[in-house]
């Protein structure tokens, strides 16, 4: 395995490369080439690593000599290999995002097909865990955006720290969005330089988690609340569940059942 590592080295092939060729993670690579026989490797990854480097057995490697005409020779057949599995991937993106987005506008279907590739590309490898938290975190984040224009607020700063976006550029409430980016500039730059004690930001923080906490717990006794005033209508009107053809009746008798609460 040494001599295949030695090879790959001189040729130039990395890691990251090498397993988009091969259709594995990263991490997957580096243990292949942790085991101490090629032939260990799953045939069919062993026999494109053998076809990619020209040779028919794992014996051979020991014969290659890597010149200017073999690293060509090998690039070749890298990228005419990863060029036939890139036009495949892109047909199968269209297929799958032409069924997702068959409603959408233009601009908003290659928005959406930008966004399928480029997260589809992060989630490849299953080891990534950061990958992977960060994207729920994103999903979450979406979903609270009917609910806290503020979300909005930030994907305009981030876009505009990070030099995707001009400055200046206000595509939601200018006046909000102007004071937000005001704000949250200043907290990152008390984040970024240190600025604030230690103690501060535990006290802060401490704030924070107390306010979600509450909000969770609001949020438990109102759902208790809606759960409790579902039996009692269902009892009041001798249904076992609600159905399509009594959710009318059923709801209309929920709000009926809280109304009686506030005026007593």
């Amino acid at each position: 395995m040494d001599k295949l590592n030695d090879i790959l080295h001189e040729l130039g092939i990395s890691k990251v490369k090498l397993a988009k060729f091969l259709g594995v993670s990263r991490q997957m690579i580096y243990n292949y080439l942790e085991l101490d026989d090629i032939n260990k490797w799953p045939k069919d990854k062993k026999v494109l690593l053998l076809n990619l480097l020209g040779i028919k057995t794992a014996e051979e490697l020991v014969h290659i000599k890597v010149d200017t005409d073999y690293i060509m020779e090998v690039e070749a057949r890298m990228n005419a290999f990863l060029k036939s599995n890139e036009e495949k991937e892109k047909e199968d993106n269209i297929t799958l995002s032409d069924g997702l987005s068959a409603n959408l506008g233009k601009k908003e279907k290659e928005l959406f097909e930008m966004l399928v590739t480029f997260i589809r590309e992060r989630l490849e490898d299953d080891k990534d865990l950061d990958a992977y938290n960060t994207f729920k975190y994103m999903y979450h984040f979406l979903q609270s955006m009917d609910t806290s224009k503020e979300t909005k607020y930030i994907l305009g700063y981030v876009a505009k720290a990070t030099g995707f976006v001009k400055p200046l550029e206000f595509v939601f409430d200018e006046e909000e969005q102007f004071r937000f980016e005001s704000i949250l500039f200043s907290a990152m730059t008390l984040y970024t330089n240190g600025g604030v004690s230690q103690g501060k930001v535990a006290e802060s923080h401490k704030r924070f988690v107390n306010q979600i906490e509450h909000k969770l717990e609001e949020k438990m006794s109102r759902t208790m609340e809606l759960n409790s005033a579902k039996v009692q209508a269902l009892k009041e009107l001798g249904y076992t569940e609600i159905s399509e053809d009594n959710a009318a009746e059923v709801l209309a008798k929920i709000v009926e059942i809280q109304s009686r609460k506030v005026t007593d």
